[in-house]
């Protein structure tokens, strides 16, 4: 009797001491990954995100903070020039809140990604009001009066806002099948969760506000994301990869509603961008080695430089 307990006493040990020793999946988070090396064929792809990571970060801290990763995370700028007219928006209690967790939620994905590659400096960030207005004008075909400012209230930040989630997860859809190691892969799906949700909730909110006008233009908000949408199909020169937030019956889920609270194509799957498409847009040239809009002087790191041949 005393050795059968002393084997199931030790037998009890060993299997603790086993659960000590193997990983659980709280454990296994990115942290722990980072240790191990990237596939030089990663780097690149991996990189390139952190363009439109700069810029999410910067647009969402200064709306919510009035202020950036200047004074937030300076280490994370790498010396990068700070943005061009970024400014606190005008925003009520609940949508400040929203865009604050955004705002850190950016800063976290900046960490997470210089902290599996080296990484870029911040490229120089054009957010002033008369970048956004451009957009919105090239969007209309025309001028719209008074030009458009995205700080001045919660509908037109929205606005804004429905510019860039949806950029940065249509390119994380697109590396995704392009990457050989299961960290990359990891850290891209992660990145590509969170960036969908926030795409979602600010499409969610604009839904809701759907039927309103935007003041002054006596213009819908449904009709802004439909616009917004086009001109991003317009210059991605790569088909319909982009819809607003009410469709053609035919371009709905199944085909059978004409609410578009997310995009996907005809079995309800995210679209995906090369990074190629995604300069051509944020630029507004339709061009990737033409560099404009949002990013002043283009794009940092391997992709976005190599299209500069003549900088």
């Amino acid at each position: 009797m005393a050795f059968t307990n002393f084997i199931a006493t030790a037998s009890m040990a060993l299997f603790f001491l086993l659960l000590l020793l193997v990983p659980s999946s709280k454990c296994m988070d990115l942290e722990s990954h980072y240790r191990h090396k990237v596939p030089r064929s990663d780097v690149d792809l991996l990189e390139f995100p952190l363009n439109l990571e700069y810029f999410e970060a910067e647009l969402f801290l200064y709306a919510s903070l009035g202020y950036g990763l200047d004074k937030v995370a300076p280490n994370l700028t790498m010396g990068g020039p700070s943005p061009i007219g970024a400014r606190a928006a005008n925003l009520g209690p609940l949508i400040k809140d929203i865009i604050l967790q955004f705002a850190l939620q950016e800063v976290g994905h900046l960490k997470a990604i210089k902290t599996t590659v080296k990484g870029f400096p911040r490229p120089l960030l054009n957010l002033s009001a008369a970048s956004f207005a451009k957009v919105m004008d090239n969007a209309f075909g025309h001028a719209l009066k008074p030009p458009f400012d995205p700080y001045a209230n919660e509908i037109n930040f929205l606005l804004a806002s429905y510019l860039v989630p949806y950029v940065g997860l249509t390119g994380y859809v697109g590396a995704n099948p392009k990457l050989q190691g299961s960290v990359s892969k990891r850290l891209v799906a992660g990145l590509l969760g969170v960036e969908s949700g926030q795409d979602a909730v600010i499409r969610a909110l604009l839904y809701e506000r759907a039927a309103w006008e935007v003041k002054p233009y006596g213009i819908t908000v449904a009709e802004f994301t439909d616009r917004m949408s086009e001109l991003r199909n317009k210059l991605g020169h790569d088909g319909l990869k982009d819809e607003g937030l009410v469709v053609p019956l035919h371009l709905g889920a199944e085909g059978k509603i004409k609410g578009n609270v997310l995009a996907g194509d005809k079995y309800s799957i995210s679209y995906d961008r090369t990074p190629e498409e995604i300069l051509r847009i944020v630029y507004g040239s339709g061009d990737e080695s033409v560099p404009g809009g949002f990013y002043p002087k283009g794009g940092n790191g391997h992709i976005a430089r190599s299209h500069l041949r003549w900088m």
